[in-house]
């Protein structure tokens, strides 16, 4: 898609183009209100700004759309087919890490509550397993930060993607 179809949308269809990057109407909404934009990378920095604005309670929204990782997300809708591209690195053949993954993540959302969060795209299955047990150890406010920094680089790499 082009800047320009974005910036010439209608409200509604330019909130539909960029919905998928992350599960925050209120995000969608802002960015979109925010229109026109010169150039991609002025649409980055409005969406990195309103992104800092997140919380708790966003975190836990946008995690309803987010499967567990090593757990193929379901669903035929335009996020749930970037997350499984995005963990496509998890070798779904690779029994050992497949259940390093699953015991990491019922250890983590018995800790924190929620899903574990991470980039997947450009890491391994390996790579992410380390990162779920390294975070294991964070107290509960720097888990939560990191969580929302997660859900920063994400947001921030969908919607670059969906403008390249």
């Amino acid at each position: 898609m082009k800047l320009e179809q974005f910036n010439l949308a209608s409200a509604a269809e330019a909130k539909k183009l960029i919905a998928h990057c992350v599960a925050l109407n209120d995000w969608v909404t802002a960015l979109v209100s925010q229109r026109p934009y010169a150039s991609l990378d002025d649409l980055l920095q409005q969406g990195d700004t309103l992104a800092q604005q997140w919380d708790a309670k966003s975190l836990t929204q946008a995690l309803s759309a987010h499967p567990r990782i090593g757990e193929r997300a379901r669903g035929s809708g335009k996020e749930a087919a970037l997350s499984r591209g995005e963990q496509s690195s998890v070798n779904e053949e690779d029994h050992q890490l497949k259940q390093a993954l699953k015991a990491g993540n019922a250890a983590y959302e018995q800790r924190f509550g929620r899903v574990f969060l991470i980039r997947a795209k450009g890491r391994s299955g390996e790579e992410m397993i380390s990162e779920l047990v390294r975070r294991l150890a964070n107290d509960p406010q720097q888990e939560q930060q990191e969580a929302l920094d997660q859900l920063r680089e994400i947001t921030r790499l969908r919607l670059r993607e969906t403008f390249q």
